[in-house]
């Protein structure tokens, strides 16, 4: 991954603040612009409530001011690399995430991000294409591949409940099925909604019970 330029990312997270105008001829926000940690901590606050509520312009502009003053801050990266995905705004979300620091590839909030990332590149599913893998799967229930394309492309569609559901069955039936394929796009799914999601505590017990019964 090619790390952005450093005056392109200045431009960016300026942008994204809404300092574009590049001269500060008032300093009088000056005191609070570098409020130091307790600051930082109430921005980003700010960001994953806007993220949360879907305001993602606001969680730009949060997690862009915290950039401006900690580059490289890896909540600030994530969380502006997630306004992004949620936007729809791929490209934007991975040169987002390359502001990051090397360190940072362990942390769950930008593997979380990452994840994420990887599963926005699986295409839309077409019109009907659910339906037809269905019907494949009502016709023969060993069709793995077909319920492997069925779980993509309900996540794909934004039933990520569904996915989890399908590949659950599918490591049930057959676990080495294609290199455990069905495992491994479980933990990318798990990945992306991280550890605490309730979604994913379930679905692990579930696959857990599986792997080991």
């Amino acid at each position: 991954m090619g790390a952005l330029p450093e005056s392109q990312v200045k431009a960016f997270v300026a942008g994204l603040a809404g300092g574009g105008d590049g001269h500060h001829g008032h300093d009088h926000d000056h005191d609070h612009h570098h409020g130091g940690p307790e600051h930082t901590a109430e921005v980003l606050a700010v960001g994953a409530q806007a993220l949360e509520a879907g305001d993602i312009e606001m969680a730009a502009q949060a997690y862009g001011h915290v950039l401006e003053d900690e580059p490289g801050n890896v909540q600030a990266v994530a969380g502006l690399a997630r306004a992004y995905l949620v936007g729809g705004d791929v490209e934007r979300a991975r040169a987002a995430l390359a502001m990051a620091p090397p360190d940072a590839a362990q942390d769950e909030a930008i593997r979380a991000v990452e994840a994420e990332l990887k599963l926005r590149e699986a295409p839309a599913p077409e019109s009907g294409e659910i339906a037809a893998l269905r019907a494949k799967l009502a016709a023969d229930a060993k069709d793995h591949q077909a319920r492997f394309d069925l779980a993509m492309a309900l996540d794909a569609g934004g039933n990520r409940d569904g996915a989890v559901d399908e590949l659950l069955e599918l490591v049930r039936r057959d676990r080495k099925w294609n290199e455990e394929a069905g495992r491994k796009q479980l933990v990318t799914l798990f990945e992306a909604m991280g550890p605490t999601d309730p979604r994913t505590i379930e679905a692990r017990r579930k696959l857990s019970g599986l792997l080991f019964s």
